[in-house]
Order: C-alpha cells, then structure tokens, then sequence
C-alpha cells in the first residue's frame, strides 16, 4: 500500500470512491443525494486541505482529507473502497490524518462522523464529545468525536 497526495484529474474517481463507500451503509437513494456535497472532492479541498489517497496494485483502495481550523484539525473526509474494508487501508489512512494534523500544529482532530463509522474512530482513539447537526440532513445527529493529538 502506498500513500500519495491526488492530481486534479483523479478527483472524480475519488469522489465516485466516497459515494460508493457512503453507498456501502445502505443508505436510501435520497440521502445519498443530500449527501453528494459533502461526498465530493473539489479543486478547492485539493488547494485548501490536505488530501492523501491509498493505492496498491490492485487500485485505488482509500482517501482521506484533513482540514485545519484556528488550533483543531479537521476529519472532512475518510473513505475506503467497500470491497477493501478490513483490510487495513483505513487505518493507515487515520493514522496519516493525526500526523498530518498534528505536523501542521493542531492539538485535536475533530471527527463530526457517520454513526456507521463512529466504532473505528473510537478504536482508533477518538472520543465522543456529544453530537452534532449534520450538514446535509436537517436534523439528522452525528457523533461529534475529538481525538488529543498531545
């Protein structure tokens, strides 16, 4: 498995990554739809934030996307293909998020996250500090995570 930052033209087939691993969870087609924003990755995230993709020989197995907001880092985006889960690739995918974040200065990555994907960031070692509004579904709740980076 290697690590590598993304070119502006493999951003569609990352956000088709993210769909598809959203998709994973069962999801009703409207949901997805209200999702589709959040699920894409745009020219700006790629200027703006740290983005880092998986791959191996057989392809393209995960993304992931970090932004920095005053002294927190931000989990905006972590994905893995759906056949490849278990595999390890998310991990390795978070465990880049803390450094990345931690590097760049921040105490904290903040993880507002799936509450199908809230078990793996607690097994990494975030913890749940209450809930949030989702952005894309009002009143929709999600687990409101925070992993120390000290």
């Amino acid at each position: 498995m290697i690590l590598r930052e993304p070119t502006p033209s493999e951003l569609p087939a990352l956000t088709s990554l993210c769909q598809r691993s959203k998709a994973h969870w069962g999801y009703p087609r409207d949901m997805l739809k209200a999702f589709a924003a959040e699920l894409t990755v745009t020219p700006e995230n790629l200027a703006e934030d740290a983005i880092m993709l998986a791959e191996d020989k057989r392809g393209l197995a995960g993304v992931v996307q970090v932004s920095k907001q005053g002294d927190d880092a931000v989990l905006e985006k972590l994905f893995v293909e759906p056949d490849r889960l278990g595999e390890g690739t998310g991990k390795i995918l978070y465990v880049w998020a803390c450094r990345v974040a931690r590097e760049n200065g921040a105490k904290q990555l903040v993880i507002d996250a799936d509450p199908d994907a809230a078990t793996f960031y607690q097994h990494m070692g975030a913890v749940q500090d209450g809930t949030v509004e989702s952005a894309s579904v009002p009143g929709r709740q999600l687990p409101h995570l925070v992993h120390a980076l000290g």
